[in-house]
C-alpha cells in the first residue's frame, strides 16, 4: 500500500515542530483528544527525517520558537523543494498577528494549512486547527486511532466471565474498544455484556463498561475483540487518548533512535 493510499485509509501524522509548553499541553492534547495522530519535535533535522518516510504528514511550525526568521524560512523551503517531501502540508503557528508574516508564509511561500495565531482561550486555537485539518483529510477514512500493543505486559484487561476474574493482554485499542487474549477459550456468547471491565494502561487503571464483538484467529492465537458502551465515561476516553499519544510518541522517537 502506497503511503498515500495508507493515508486515505488511516489518517496523515501530524507533528508539531518546538511546540511552546502552552502549545504541547492544550492544543496537541487537545488534538489527540479529537482523534487526530499528534507528535511533538525540537529537531527540525530529525523532523525532516521522519517527513522522508511519511511524506504525506502534515507539519505545524512555531515560529515564535525554536529558529530565527530565515531559518524558518529556509527549512520550510526545503521541505517543499524537496521531491522526497514536497506532499508534506505545512501551517504556520504563532504568537502575535503580523499581516507581513502572514501574507509571506501563505501567498508568497504558498504553505497549505494556514496561518494561525495562539490567543489565550486555546479551545479556540483547538476548532481553528480542526477545520484546517478536516479539510486536509488528516483522519483519512478512519474514526478512532488505534494502536498496536507489542511487548507491554502490563497493559491489560480484567473481566469478569463465569464468576472469575479473567486478566487478558491487550493487542490493540481505542476508544471504540480493544482485542485481547484469554487464557484458555472462555467461549463468550456474541454480544454479551460486561458492566466491570478493568482497563490496565500500564501506571492507570479505568473501568469500563463494554460488550463481546467477535473473535478471531491471529496465526495459532484467539483474539477477542470487545466494544466499550456508548456511554463510556470521559475518564475511560481521555485516559486511552492520553495512553494512545504518549504511546505513539515514544515509537516515533524510536524511529528516530534507528
Amino acid at each position: 500500500m502506497t503511503e498515500k493510499n495508507n493515508a486515505d485509509f488511516s489518517g496523515r501524522k501530524i507533528f508539531f515542530l518546538y511546540p511552546s509548553v502552552m502549545i504541547q499541553n492544550n492544543i496537541v492534547e487537545g488534538l489527540a483528544q479529537n482523534e487526530f495522530e499528534v507528535y511533538s519535535l525540537n529537531d527540525e533535522n530529525k523532523l525532516k527525517k521522519l517527513l522522508k518516510k511519511y511524506p504525506n504528514s502534515i507539519v505545524f511550525a512555531n515560529i515564535s520558537e525554536g529558529m530565527l526568521g530565515n531559518e524558518w524560512d529556509n527549512w520550510i523551503e526545503s521541505i517543499m523543494t524537496d521531491s522526497e517531501t514536497a506532499g508534506v502540508d505545512i501551517g504556520i503557528i504563532a504568537y502575535g498577528e503580523n499581516a507581513n508574516m502572514r501574507q509571506k508564509y501563505t501567498e508568497q511561500m504558498g504553505i497549505r494549512c494556514g496561518y494561525t495565531v495562539m490567543k489565550p482561550d486555546y479551545t479556540v486555537v483547538v476548532r481553528q486547527l480542526i477545520s484546517i485539518l478536516n479539510m486536509a483529510n488528516a483522519k483519512g477514512r478512519r474514526k478512532y486511532i488505534r494502536v498496536l500493543i507489542e511487548k507491554e505486559t502490563d497493559i491489560t484487561a480484567s473481566l469478569p466471565i463465569n464468576g472469575n476474574i479473567t486478566c487478558g493482554n491487550i493487542k490493540d485499542i481505542s476508544t471504540a474498544g480493544f482485542s485481547c487474549l484469554l487464557p484458555n477459550d472462555p467461549e463468550l456468547v456474541r454480544n454479551s455484556h460486561f458492566n466491570n471491565i478493568q482497563i490496565r494502561l500500564e501506571t492507570q487503571t479505568i473501568k469500563a463498561q463494554g460488550m463481546f464483538f467477535c473473535s478471531r484467529m491471529q496465526g495459532t492465537e484467539k483474539i477477542y475483540v470487545f466494544l466499550f458502551t456508548k456511554s463510556a465515561s470521559p475518564e475511560l476516553q481521555t485516559g486511552i487518548h492520553k495512553f494512545i499519544r504518549c504511546l505513539l510518541q515514544s515509537k516515533i522517537e524510536n524511529e528516530l533512535g534507528e
